[in-house]
């Protein structure tokens, strides 16, 4: 009798610890499945996070304008050690530190005349322009191209922007020549800059080396091209038609 009592004692122990069991391992199932489905829902978080980020990214790609300086040696920097010291580069600057979403790029070529710009602004206009801002002609005075040349590849040059970004604003930037040249070819010389502005309603900058130009300690030793000092220079004199355009 005692015999079986205790045999059925051991079986009910037995039958408790069984479910006690099964119970921890239900238990156990539960936990992992909810840790599973936590980190689902993590990752469903990370993943909207990344694609907002991403987005938030794009957006400002897409925002970002773009100033395109389209010059000689001028635009270059020519002469000197960094071309952050050009006045483009110092542009980028004054633009940054107001915090306001625009790109400057320096497609300043040293020697170009207004026919190497006629033949490469197709190729530079791949880009999106906001802002063009024409600077040439120069070395056509020094080489003592017809007028009627430099005036046609400048006008070509205005067109074909105006053609491709039809909303973008346009700075022509006016040069003046050194007097050896000749009172009468540098009076035609500044009255082509003039009258390209008026004719294709443009912002005209009289003379880009306003301040500058003639200025002996803010040249370099040819007497042509500014210094890091003459470019701050002409970063004001081109920031005084810039800057209205920034939104």
């Amino acid at each position: 009798m005692f015999a079986f009592q205790n045999t059925q004692l051991q079986l009910i122990s037995l039958g408790s610890i069984k479910l006690k069991i099964l119970k921890f391992c239900y238990f156990i199932v539960v936990m992992v499945l909810l840790g599973c489905g936590g980190d689902k829902g993590n990752d469903k978080s990370t993943e909207s996070q990344m694609t907002t980020e991403k987005d938030s990214n794009e957006n400002m790609v897409e925002t970002t304008k773009t100033i395109l300086c389209f010059g000689d040696s001028i635009t270059a920097g020519y002469g000197l050690d960094d071309s952050s010291d050009a006045y483009p580069a110092i542009l980028q600057q004054k633009i940054d530190s107001l915090n306001l979403n625009y790109t400057v790029i320096n497609s300043g070529l040293s020697g170009e005349t207004s026919s190497g710009g006629r033949s490469r602004i197709d190729w530079v206009l791949r880009q999106n322009v906001d802002i063009f801002l024409l600077e040439l002609g120069a070395n056509d005075g020094l080489r003592g191209i017809p007028l009627t040349e430099t005036r046609s590849n400048l006008q070509s040059i205005i067109e074909t922007v105006k053609k491709k970004y039809s909303d973008a604003e346009i700075i022509l930037a006016g040069m003046e020549l050194p007097p050896n040249m000749g009172q009468d070819y540098t009076s035609e010389f500044r009255s082509v800059f003039a009258d390209l502005a008026k004719e294709n309603n443009v912002t005209f900058i009289p003379f880009i080396l306003k301040d500058v130009g003639g200025i002996k300690e803010l040249n370099q030793q040819d007497g042509i091209h500014p210094t890091v000092e003459g470019h701050k220079i002409v970063a004001n004199t081109v920031w005084e038609s810039l800057r209205p355009m920034l939104n």
